[in-house]
């Protein structure tokens, strides 16, 4: 790192509440939306004012994405909200929920600098994340996570967090976005529809009728919004270094009022694909049941009491739309021309909803024992 923009994250630290010398900034992580660094402090611990020993201490500091979060105050507000509640609530021992650091001399939790949004969290020590779930023990302790982080946020009022995403996974709206993408294509003389793209819009509309499932539970009263991660992929959940056991959720940017199905879906789908979103296998994807029902029984380990029967009825639903609409989103940024998520070749979103697509279908040829692992897990 060059040491004139290593003076300026140097700066920005310096000014939130974090104690002792800053010793190094180093880049962490590989996400895509936030620019993130970890920070290492040493702090001398006096006695009597005698220095007696030298503690490192580290904190994660993020730069976000305001593209992505226009509002970042209303996600610095959730992540205090959720902060404030936890902190109210008996926790396992094991048990992290990430924090804001102040700035120094102010409440406020993120910092406004030449355009740009700072903030500071604390860091979960001896932890590490997952790309791709390798055993049903890595598989439970990963729906254990989300169980964990949905009882514990359960009774915060839905409406006392903010929607730092509004539409996010309602998917009627996603497959609005496709119908009008798919239009605007079609009013391009130059727009032809190769084989590949014929197949994937066949297999949409062929699934149309599916894409308001929870919707209609939801505006029929059997399903309720309630505070939800937002993004409970596998990588956002951290594991011990040493036991295995999950210790935190992290990445709570998207943390806002929804279904808790968005998230049981979405935590199944990444988590149920060993080949992960980019192979270029398709025939050795698969939804792995073994993995689904660790998952699940993790999750149930530490949520069951949170849900009702009619959350237990919709959850088959919840797995199998979510992996459609991650497919959706990828065929319609394909006829978008590539705008949202990155690629690297210009097919390569219409070959990633092909993978998703592989998965739906997956779940479909199994469906009826994942609904049978559903009602053996029902209380």
């Amino acid at each position: 790192m060059e040491s004139q923009v290593l003076d300026v994250l140097k700066a920005i630290a310096s000014q939130f509440e974090i104690g002792g010398v800053i010793t190094s900034i180093t880049p962490l992580g590989e996400g895509n939306v936030n620019e993130t660094y970890q920070v290492t402090c040493q702090e001398t611990i006096l006695q009597d004012k005698i220095p007696q020993e030298q503690l490192l201490r580290r904190y994660v500091m993020q730069r976000i994405n305001t593209v992505v979060f226009p509002r970042p105050e209303l996600v610095m507000a959730n992540i205090n909200v959720l902060a404030n509640h936890v902190a109210s609530r008996p926790l396992d021992k094991d048990w992290v929920m990430p924090t804001a650091i102040p700035i120094r001399n102010s409440g406020q939790t993120w910092l406004e600098r030449e355009g740009q949004t700072w903030r500071m969290l604390t860091f979960v020590e001896n932890a590490e994340t997952l790309q791709t779930i390798k055993s049903s023990q890595e598989a439970q302790q990963v729906g254990r996570a989300l169980g964990v982080f949905h009882h514990l946020v359960n009774d915060i009022p839905a409406d006392a967090l903010a929607d730092t995403l509004p539409g996010f996974h309602v998917t009627p709206g996603y497959f609005q976005t496709f119908k009008n993408g798919m239009a605007e294509a079609l009013a391009n003389p130059h727009f032809a529809i190769s084989q590949e793209l014929e197949i994937c819009l066949n297999f949409v509309n062929q699934r149309a009728g599916r894409v308001d499932v929870l919707e209609a539970a939801l505006a029929r009263g059997e399903l309720k919004t309630r505070p939800i991660h937002g993004d409970p992929k596998v990588n956002n959940v951290m594991l011990c270094s040493t036991s295995g056991r999950a210790l935190a959720m992290i990445d709570l940017d998207t943390v806002k009022p929804g279904l808790l199905h968005y998230d049981i879906g979405d935590c199944c789908r990444s988590g149920c694909n060993r080949q992960g979103e980019e192979t270029e296998d398709l025939d050795a994807v698969v939804f792995d049941l073994s993995l689904c029902e660790a998952i699940l029984e993790g999750y149930l380990s530490a949520a069951k009491e949170t849900l009702n029967n009619h959350d237990f009825d919709y959850i088959v639903d919840a797995i199998h739309l979510i992996t459609f609409e991650l497919g959706l989103r990828f065929l319609t940024d394909h006829l978008a021309g590539n705008v949202y998520f990155k690629v690297n070749r210009p097919d390569h979103n219409l070959h990633r909803a092909k993978v998703q697509f592989k998965l739906v279908e997956s779940i479909e040829q199994q469906e009826g024992t994942l609904r049978a692992i559903v009602e053996r897990l029902r209380p």
